[in-house]
């Protein structure tokens, strides 16, 4: 390149360098571009607070539990309305509506039965609803309506439509003790939180073509509906393809399948099948051939050849049917269950499976045309509505035949059809659906026998460990595919994912890609009604299907319109009907979520309006313009606008995966072309939640940010307004935590910086000592005892005082009298009422709550109520930890059981001490190496001296330069006394920021000069020195040291147990075995792994070599060769397991006593 052309400089104009040329046409065109780029629009991203004011981040789940609750239970009932009797024809029970409740109380003796989710976790209690529904039933001959009768308890999702929280300010909420800042979205069971993680699931109801494991294609379907769930595959097979079914015991040629659907012609399933593709009919014709060779040529034919080969369920056949009758039935309700079959009309079925069997062929001649499951429009995500549904549906459904059993039992008796009143039998099985639903969320186990469902871990306890761990677990989702499989296929990035799923929030180890967390903006849809669409699709021109002949229907420029998986009809101006119908739905007479989009590959266009699909808001661009203006968003920074009003007017619309890949999206407004049609609102938000908090990410290795999305969710801090009135078994909080020097836009979006979780600590980064070596730190001591790092940890125990059912019941007991024999130092603190009072320190094995058991509290032992003196064992509650902890709150309440619960939570203040970790926000982790005394520690010539010092080791392979430019930016940010952003794609400037320390006077670089705190002589570099955010993390020294010499054994083994909590031995493995034998220390091995492990003594004969016993050999029936000698009690374990098999092992001895 000629030295006189001036090279672009970094910031400003390296944006406009587009290509190689750039430079050297510059001072032709005087710096301005052949075309003007499109001006930016200032705060577009202004529009963010406003979608997450409108839907936020937990949104998906409230809406779907809304739903689910306010229409899905209405249409549950609706399929299920009537309980009929086989044995009276004139008995029935008809529900005619159903709702559910406000949470209420269950306690009987309760003037206000409403009550608040705070209440509910410190009792112990589920937060629940009752469910009410109308009915109608025949009692003798005269019918009886009633209104609000209870069948059961729902749990109630927190901020959803039917939570007291919902719509209150933020003063009632702290009256009821929540914090406004709480996403909800999850569930209270029992007093612990469960949330219904996101399922990940193949789409329903779609044809996904495959290549299986032999390598041959298969398309299949998962059929789904409200009646039964199904899948259907149509395989290839030796070049025939076949139809395969679970109903089916074998696998049905496809031509005697179309023939069954009462197709009868050759030349009709030909033309159905391949259109007028002569490839194709060559392909195809030796299927027809196959139906020809087993002699089937009616429908007839072909019903009874598939009807011999149908399971049926012989328990359920009441009328006997034949065999055409049975394959007839299959066929319209089974195979392919959601193409809808009226008054046996297949022509839709059989267009649907010729549909399917073409996409075979297709795909046998052309790879293009297999379908990738793991691309994200091929999938749908399940949420919390969705899984409860199907939950109360199972449920549902039994709670009716236990009605009917019921019913049929009593009314088989002549005598009691008139007083018979099925009501009381309501209630006595509301019990089943309570039970039912909680047990579900409790476990996590979903097991509907209906649907052959059986899932585990679909919830989990809610990690309250910081703000951003609960909210992360918020917009998890989580797929159903064995961790223990090393396939890298779903595991990897898909493009697809881009703006939909965070790509660095993901777990490392099994889980990794699998475990997946939503995008910023992403929101995933519920279910719309199908019928305005399918109106709106005929009125531009779809012509019938039932109307054309195959050749027709392929024709050159027809493609066929679907709409949810199934088939509306035809349509021969395939752009123009996507058009039309998008004007439509940006005109908002369809629902925003509805997508279309065109499939040329299939020659289809697809309509979808089912729910689970993930979507994000995307700018409409128009003519090379985008159509928000600035106009629209000074009007929505004055709160004229709302999000809702730019989807009305058409500037905004909603894009799912399968749709935005017809579009063409700009990244910035400087990247609109003319084909352009969308703009990203923001290019962070591609971005979840807790990648969210990373300063320049941008600028930092991949796998930095996977780090950091990890540690982020441990780091401790404050986790709520509440967070002083909640009892956990578990909490971490930071004593003084502070909001971020350089902080993102995704920060103020999800309020971390109101529940912050760490420090801004000034940091040099150089080698001092030899304490810092491998990422260790060095911390001021100073610093800490101005409490840097100081953190509060409280764990509650709780216990119950029961009643047993012979009248006797627990009781707290007053401490002995210090005189007393009974009296030791443990019962210190204990006060009248049996308990420790609030604030008194506790040592290891002090005493906090002096309970007594009876002895006795069967109901056999004595006469209850007689005068009796019960006599009670102590079973006092004491202190474990080696450290002193104090009473922090002492909480007595009751159960729903009316059993009294105490809870007591303790508190202990701990200070960073070594070992201890910390973490700054790209994924550098590190222990504190050593605590050094402030005199020692360098200073720079303002006097500052670091809170840490980091080893410079830590940045050449990690490749952290976001940390760097964190340190400048927090300098910059603290001279200029204003927050900087360090937002991914954006953010302040280096430039600016070197700006900013040149003004102050200090080195651009972000170098200080810096004097030895030892030798009292400057260093000799500059030192990179400024303040990063730190975060402590939940793994402390205290909770990890361990070490044992003599101590407990297991009982079946007698060897040293295992883990800190039992006080367990530390394990010599296989490999540290292999050490010893290779250096040939023998003694040494048996010494460890005899010895001191399990040596026992065993009595064996010389003469057989079995194990004898007491000086006795049971073989040889005598003691003459008797010998004692030593080996592991495991080994005589394993002896005596392998006699017991049948197995003799006989030892020979050589130099026993």
């Amino acid at each position: 390149m000629a030295k006189d052309v001036p090279m672009p400089q970094a910031g400003k104009d390296a944006q406009d360098v587009k290509d190689g040329f750039e430079p050297l046409t510059r001072e032709y065109y005087d710096g301005k571009h052949m075309t003007e780029p499109v001006k930016e629009i200032k705060d577009k991203w202004k529009l963010l607070p406003a979608f997450l004011k409108v839907k936020g981040l937990v949104k998906q789940h409230i809406d779907s539990y809304d739903y689910f609750v306010n229409v899905e239970l209405r249409k549950i009932i609706k399929a299920n309305e009537k309980v009929t009797s086989d044995v009276d024809p004139n008995f029935y029970l008809k529900y005619t509506g159903i709702r559910v409740g406000m949470p209420e109380r269950t306690d009987a003796d309760v003037a206000n039965r409403s009550y608040t989710p705070h209440e509910c976790r410190l009792r112990d209690l589920t937060y629940s609803a009752n469910i009410f529904v109308d009915v109608e039933y025949t009692r003798g001959k005269q019918i009886v309506k009633r209104k609000n009768v209870n069948i059961g308890r729902m749990p109630v999702m927190l901020r959803s439509s039917h939570c007291v929280l919902r719509g209150k300010s933020e003063a009632d909420l702290a009256r009821m003790r929540e914090c406004p800042l709480d996403p909800g979205g999850y569930f209270v069971v029992k007093g612990t939180e469960k949330v219904i993680l996101v399922q990940e699931q193949l789409s329903k109801n779609r044809i996904i073509v495959d290549v299986d494991r032999k390598g041959s294609i298969v398309a299949n379907v998962q059929s789904s509906t409200h009646e039964r769930k199904s899948k259907t595959a149509i395989f290839v097979k030796n070049n025939k393809i076949y139809l395969r079914h679970n109903s089916i015991a074998e696998d049905v040629p496809v031509v005697i399948f179309l023939k069954a659907l009462g197709i009868m012609s050759d030349r009709e399933i030909a033309q159905l099948v391949c259109g007028n593709d002569h490839d194709l009919h060559d392909a195809f014709a030796v299927n027809i051939e196959e139906a020809a060779k087993l002699r089937i040529f009616s429908q007839l034919q072909a019903l009874e050849f598939i009807g011999a080969k149908v399971k049926v369920n012989r328990k359920l056949a009441t009328i006997r049917k034949t065999i055409a009758e049975e394959a007839l039935e299959v066929l319209a309700t089974v195979i392919l269950a959601h193409v809808p079959v009226e008054n046996l009309n297949f022509r839709e079925k059989s267009i649907y499976a010729a549909m399917m069997i073409r996409r075979v062929l297709v795909a046998m001649g052309d790879d293009v045309q297999v379908d990738d499951r793991d691309y994200v429009g091929n999938k749908r995500l399940e949420l919390a509505g969705q899984l409860l549904s199907l939950l109360f549906e199972d449920l549902f459904k039994k709670f009716n035949s236990d009605l009917k059993m019921n019913a049929d039992k009593v009314l088989k008796k002549p005598n009691r059809t008139q007083e018979f009143d099925i009501f009381n039998q309501l209630i006595l099985h509301g019990d089943h659906i309570t039970s039912g639903i909680i047990r579900a969320i409790s476990t996590g186990n979903w097991v509907l026998k209906r649907f052959k469902m059986d899932r585990a871990g679909i919830t989990q306890v809610l990690s309250r460990l910081s703000y951003i761990s609960a909210l992360g677990m918020m917009t998890r989702i989580s797929s159903q595919f064995e961790k223990t499989r090393k396939v890298s296929g779903p595991r990897a990035l898909q493009p697809s994912q881009w703006g939909m799923l965070c790509p660095s929030d993901t777990p490392e180890g099994e889980a990794c890609g699998l475990v997946k967390n939503l995008a910023l903006m992403t929101h995933i849809t519920t279910d719309d009604e199908e019928e305005p669409i399918r109106k709106i699709a005929f009125t531009l021109g779809v012509e019938d299907m039932n109307l054309l002949t195959g050749a027709e229907v392929y024709a050159p420029n027809a493609f066929i319109v679907l709409l949810n998986g199934g088939i509306l009809g035809v349509t021969r101006r395939a752009q123009r009907f996507v058009s039309d119908f998008r004007k439509l739905r940006r005109a908002g007479r369809i629902s925003e979520f509805v997508t279309v989009f065109v499939n040329t590959h299939q020659r289809t266009v697809n309509l979808s309006s089912d729910g689970g699909r993930i979507c994000r808001p995307l700018i409409i661009v128009e003519k090379g313009k985008p159509r928000i203006t600035q106009e629209h968003i000074n009007d929505l920074i004055a709160e004229k606008l709302v999000f809702d009003d730019f989807l009305k007017k058409g500037l905004v619309e909603y894009l799912d995966v399968n749709e935005e890949s017809d579009a063409n999206i700009a990244t910035y407004e400087r990247d609109i072309i003319p084909q352009s049609t969308h703009l990203e609102i923001e290019p962070f938000t591609i971005l979840g939640a807790v990648a969210g908090l990373i300063p320049y990410p941008h600028h930092n290795q991949s796998p930095r940010n996977t780090y950091q999305c990890a540690m982020g969710k441990q780091a401790i801090g404050a986790i709520g307004y509440n967070q002083l009135n909640r009892i956990e078994t578990l909490i971490y909080l930071m004593v003084y935590p502070q909001q971020p020097m350089v902080k993102s836009k995704t920060i103020e979006l999800i309020n971390y910086d109101k529940l912050p979780a760490g420090q801004n600590a000034t940091v040099a980064v150089m080698s001092y000592s030899g304490y810092d070596i491998e990422d260790a730190l060095v911390l001021n001591k100073s610093g800490l005892d101005r409490g840097f790092g100081r953190c509060q940890v409280m764990r509650k125990y709780s216990t119950l005082v029961k009643r047993y059912p012979n009248g006797t019941h627990d009781r707290l007991a007053d401490p002995p009298k210090p005189d007393s024999d009974m009296w030791n130092p443990s019962f210190d603190g204990i006060e009248q009422d049996g308990i420790a009072g609030v604030g008194e320190p506790l040592e290891s094995g002090s005493i906090f709550i002096n309970k007594q058991v009876p002895t006795g509290s069967g109901v056999d032992s004595g006469v209850a109520g007689a005068a009796q003196t019960v006599a009670y064992k102590h079973a006092p509650m004491r202190y474990k930890s080696p450290h002193t902890g104090y009473i922090d709150k002492v909480l007595f309440t009751t159960t729903e059981s009316d059993q009294t619960l105490i809870k007591v939570n303790i508190r202990q203040t701990r200070r960073p001490e070594l070992g201890d970790k910390f973490s700054s926000r790209h994924g550098q982790k590190g222990v504190c190496g050593i605590i050094v005394q402030q005199e020692d520690m360098p200073f720079s010539d303002l006097g500052v001296c670091p809170d840490i010092i980091m080893n410079p080791h830590g940045f050449p392979s990690r490749m952290t330069v976001g940390k760097m430019i964190e340190l400048l930016a927090g300098k910059a940010g603290v001279l200029a006394g204003k927050l900087q952003y360090g937002t991914a794609f954006g953010g302040s400037k280096v430039e600016d920021m070197s700006k900013i320390l040149i003004e102050h006077g200090f080195n651009y670089s972000g170098k200080d000069y810096v004097t030895s705190g030892i030798t009292g002589e400057p260093l000799s570099a500059y030192i990179f020195f400024g303040p990063i955010y730190y975060q402590k993390l939940k793994h402390m020294v205290i909770d990890k040291m361990h070490a044992r010499a003599r101590g407990p054994r297991a009982t079946l083994t007698r060897q040293p147990t295992e883990g800190r909590s039992r006080d367990g031995g530390l394990r010599l493995g296989e490999m540290e075995r292999d050490c010893l034998i290779g250096y040939g220390a023998s003694m040494l091995l048996l010494e460890r792994l005899m010895i001191s492990s399990d040596a026992f003594e065993v009595h064996v004969c010389d003469g057989c070599g079995l194990i004898g016993y007491a000086g006795w050999c049971q073989y040889c029936k005598s003691s003459k060769h008797i010998k004692t000698m030593q080996i592991p009690y495991a080994a005589k374990l394993l002896f005596q397991e392998l006699m017991a098999m049948n197995i003799s092992p006989r030892m020979i001895l050589d130099d026993a006593l």
